[in-house]
């Protein structure tokens, strides 16, 4: 059995061409299984056709309960997450984490539970931060961690944030990750310092499959003041390696990044729905007022005429300020801080062109 032979890959955007480019160069006898997590949307996905088509190993959406094996490439399908238990995927419809299902987090916990050190865990380019607690756990049961250079990445979020909680093994290009794997797999790269021998991390379920009950020792930490932008439920804060994650009592989870942009959605959509209930409101007035005034009610029509010219000036106002949004947006995926050796990230290796 080799040293390292569970190799997991997360990514969003920009992840096509990321993971196509990383199992272009997986050999055809690696003795290793492959699972990979990209953000995609809802319907049918062709990234296994592409995935097969860019390297040696076959590459397939697997179906729940399958069994694990070397040489093969397993893609998490639209809408489900994908994890580990024992050594069978398993597929699920649960609560979406970081706002996304597929989410890379719930692979790599599940892995790191169930295979220890032997897993190889990469985050290569994609916005926000899932993966990054994910990539905490598969430290802390022995893994090796790696990252792609966030300096070419297209997206540079998700590894900078998993550069910046943790100190990672390796930071490479698109073209060193490959060789990286295929060495840690033949057990040919060099050791890593500080790292302890293989063990597995005890850890939380997998609530991609089970329900949390929030009542007596199970809670999961504190209470905070935040509700859930999806349910709207209560979220319970808890803190691993010094990253922020809340949960709610149905299972969706958020890391930090992630609640952010999940709170811009939520006051984006609470404003649209604001504006949207004014302009009905002013519409609504001026059309009783044309009533009243064919009534020869003008006092009423000047009434309902003063309440429409008030409600569109407020929804005015809040229409204004959805355009100042949208003007002050700013991409946090925008790669302007230069090549990587600038960045005051903590890595444990010097990036490798």
């Amino acid at each position: 059995m080799a040293t390292h032979d569970i190799v997991l890959i997360g990514a969003s955007a920009g992840g096509v061409e990321a993971i196509s480019a990383i199992v272009a160069g997986f050999p055809r006898d690696l003795r290793a299984a492959i699972l990979v997590v990209l953000h995609v949307s809802r319907g049918r996905s062709v990234l296994p056709e592409i995935l097969t088509r860019a390297g040696r190993l076959p590459a397939l959406h697997p179906n729940d309960g399958e069994r694990i094996q070397h040489g093969r490439i397993y893609v998490a399908p639209p809408d489900h997450h994908m994890t580990i238990e024992g050594d069978v995927v398993r597929i699920t419809h649960g609560p979406s984490e970081n706002g996304v299902r597929p989410a890379v987090d719930p692979l790599f916990r599940s892995a790191a539970r169930a295979f220890g050190s032997r897993v190889v865990a990469v985050v290569a380019t994609g916005s926000l931060d899932d993966g990054t607690a994910g990539m905490a756990t598969v430290k802390e049961a022995g893994g090796i961690a790696i990252v792609q250079d966030p300096g070419e990445a297209f997206a540079p979020s998700m590894p900078r944030s998993v550069m910046a909680a943790m100190t990672v093994d390796h930071v490479l290009r698109l073209g060193a990750i490959a060789p990286m794997v295929v060495a840690l797999v033949r057990d040919e790269a060099p050791s890593v310092a500080g790292r302890g021998g293989p063990h597995v991390v005890a850890m939380e379920p997998d609530r991609g499959r089970e329900q949390l009950a929030l009542s007596g020792p199970d809670r999961p930490g504190e209470v905070s003041v935040f509700t859930c932008p999806e349910c709207s439920g209560t979220l319970w804060e808890t803190e691993q390696s010094n990253i922020l994650r809340l949960r709610c009592r149905v299972g969706h989870v958020y890391t930090q990044e992630s609640m952010l942009a999940a709170q811009v959605d939520s006051v984006d959509g609470a404003l649209w729905t604001a504006l949207r209930a004014l302009e009905e409101r002013a519409a609504l007035s001026r059309k009783l007022a044309d009533r009243a005034r064919a009534r020869q009610h003008r006092w009423v029509a000047n009434a309902f005429e003063q309440r429409a010219i008030a409600t569109q000036h407020q929804a005015a106002l809040v229409k204004r300020v959805l355009l100042d949004r949208s003007e002050a947006h700013v991409l946090p995926d925008q790669n302007v801080e230069g090549p990587l050796e600038d960045l005051e990230l903590k890595t444990a290796r010097t990036p490798t062109d």
